[in-house]
């Protein structure tokens, strides 16, 4: 073979070699531009929440939605699937952090198609059961829609029953808009499909309902989250902020109406020093600094349901009221009417240092900061402490009221007023009388005043947590009650902090007072130094 010959067959291998990869550099190209547009394409996140074996319960039982919606289907169902898009139209006002009507009711659903664990294929059985009495065949009815408490969803507790039963069928859900109808009848409201969020509100209004606290126990856990999110997020740990921050996060420890939030705010100040070291602010180790946020953010302050994404109680009819800043006072009147009369200064010394040091409004921290620097003597009773609450509340909504009226700004669902109106506490109300200026003096009855805190604030907001038997888990989940003492700054011994969190123990918090009052008996003075910061 002559060397031409040669090359030229040597030529033609190379663009046959050369095509071969072109093509399959093409068709893996096609391949990823397909995977791409597929990508792209994909719809959204169902809406629905899907439970199995291993979620059916703990969904169910940790919701904070009032009503439960569960749809029973089978997988290979043609009618079930047609449904979906109907049940997931209603689901897009009332799931997920983007609901347009959070907290109302949870529509969830069971593929009863799998073969599912015995606690599964017990909760399917029990669909069929209250099918059958009352006259419905679920084999030929799928999809089937049950309602009812989530609680009662939850444990297997069905009762086939009808005039016993608090889950009932849905009987005229085909479509979107007559499952929307129905769910309407049963609570009263007027929802719509294409409601936007804060539009077409109704909103239950917490004047006259002394009962709507109880949903706040949901905000209070996702106000202490933002808190603690704001103070990672903006790098507000300093060497001078360290203490207020540390006592503060005893104070939730000991106090916080939710048993997750007391373990969780435990975890993070136990674990304090390490990651929060005083020497990461030194010019020397500034990059440190910027880590902080993702050690200190492993630790979920509240568990992992928290954040939610909404809120609850604290709902404002428009998208910039309430919410954190409701939230945020709900926290502090909470932990007001809960410690121990020894615990009184100490306490206002957390919540004082906290706002002045951590919030991040300037005008507000600073007006907060006037209030507590205007308090002469030291609390002696928690009574004393939470009355000064309630007080510097009524305060900053009587300066809010003038400011919002003038401006716009108020909501007009949720207007300020002074706390509590007669509505919710008439006995608290002795007389009142108008002011020439236009504001109304009110002459409070402040034993009153003070029962209707300690009621409101204490047990009527954890009163959904002990319906649910949140209070009632004692398991600890590894957390020690008997942690060493936190090095740096600390006020309060944490060990006696984490018994009260993890035991309730009330001579845990005369501990925590012993310890605090010789560190806090010259809080006056140094609150005034403040003022050189």
């Amino acid at each position: 073979m002559s060397m031409s010959k040669t090359s030229v067959i040597l030529i033609v291998i190379m663009l046959l070699l050369s095509s071969s990869k072109e093509a399959s550099s093409i068709q893996s190209g096609s391949r990823s531009i397909l995977r791409a547009v597929s990508r792209e394409n994909k719809a959204q996140a169902d809406y629905a929440v899907d439970l199995n074996s291993t979620n059916f319960d703990a969904v169910l039982r940790n919701t904070p939605a009032a009503h439960a919606i569960v749809e029973f289907f089978a997988h290979w169902c043609p009618a079930c699937r047609n449904y979906k898009p109907h049940y997931e139209k209603v689901a897009r006002l009332f799931n997920g952090p983007d609901a347009v009507h959070p907290g109302i009711a949870l529509m969830t659903r069971v593929d009863c198609a799998l073969k599912l664990s015995p606690i599964g294929d017990a909760v399917c059985k029990a669909a069929a059961l209250i099918a059958r009495f009352q006259s419905i065949d679920i084999c030929s009815h799928y999809p089937m829609l049950f309602w009812g408490p989530p609680s009662k969803f939850a444990s297997g507790g069905w009762e086939p029953k009808e005039e016993k039963s608090e889950i009932h069928v849905i009987d005229d859900g085909r479509t979107a808009e007559r499952l929307l109808n129905w769910i309407n009848k049963q609570l009263g409201s007027s929802y719509g499909l294409d409601d936007g969020k804060f539009e077409n509100e109704h909103l239950p209004s917490n004047i006259s309902d002394p009962g709507q606290i109880a949903r706040a126990v949901y905000d209070v856990e996702e106000a202490t989250f933002i808190a603690f999110e704001i103070i990672l997020e903006h790098k507000m740990i300093k060497p001078h902020t360290r203490a207020s921050l540390i006592r503060f996060l005893q104070l939730l420890v000991a106090h916080h109406p939710s048993r997750r939030c007391r373990k969780g705010s435990a975890e993070v100040l136990v674990n304090f020093d390490d990651l929060s070291r005083p020497d990461i602010w030194s010019p020397d180790k500034q990059e440190a600094v910027s880590d902080d946020k993702g050690m200190l953010g492993n630790f979920q302050i509240c568990g992992k349901e928290v954040p939610r994404g909404y809120w609850m109680f604290c709902r404002g009819s428009k998208n910039d009221t309430r919410g954190f800043s409701c939230g945020l006072w709900v926290v502090l009147h909470s932990l007001s009417v809960r410690i121990e009369d020894g615990e009184s200064q100490f306490a206002f010394t957390a919540v004082c240092d906290f706002i002045y040091n951590f919030f991040m409004c300037e005008e507000c921290r600073q007006h907060f900061y006037q209030m507590c620097s205007s308090v002469t003597a030291p609390f002696n009773t928690s009574r004393e402490f939470a009355l000064w609450l309630w007080s510097t509340h009524n305060k900053v909504n009587e300066r809010l009221m003038k400011e919002e009226a003038s401006l716009g700004t108020g909501d007009p669902k949720f207007p300020k007023i002074i706390w509590p109106p007669k509505q919710l506490c008439s006995s608290c109300h002795l007389s009142s009388n108008q002011k020439e200026n236009g504001a109304v003096q009110i002459d409070w009855n402040l034993n009153e005043v003070y029962k209707f805190l300690t009621g409101y604030y204490g047990k009527t907001l954890v009163s959904l947590y002990k319906e649910k038997d949140r209070l009632g888990d004692g398991s600890s989940d590894g957390a020690s009650a008997d942690l060493v003492t936190s090095t740096n700054a600390v006020v309060v011994p944490v060990g006696a902090a984490l018994a009260i969190a993890l035991a309730s123990c009330a001579f845990g918090a005369l501990a925590c007072f012993w310890r605090s009052q010789q560190k806090n008996r010259k809080y006056y003075h140094q609150l005034h130094s403040l003022k050189n910061i």
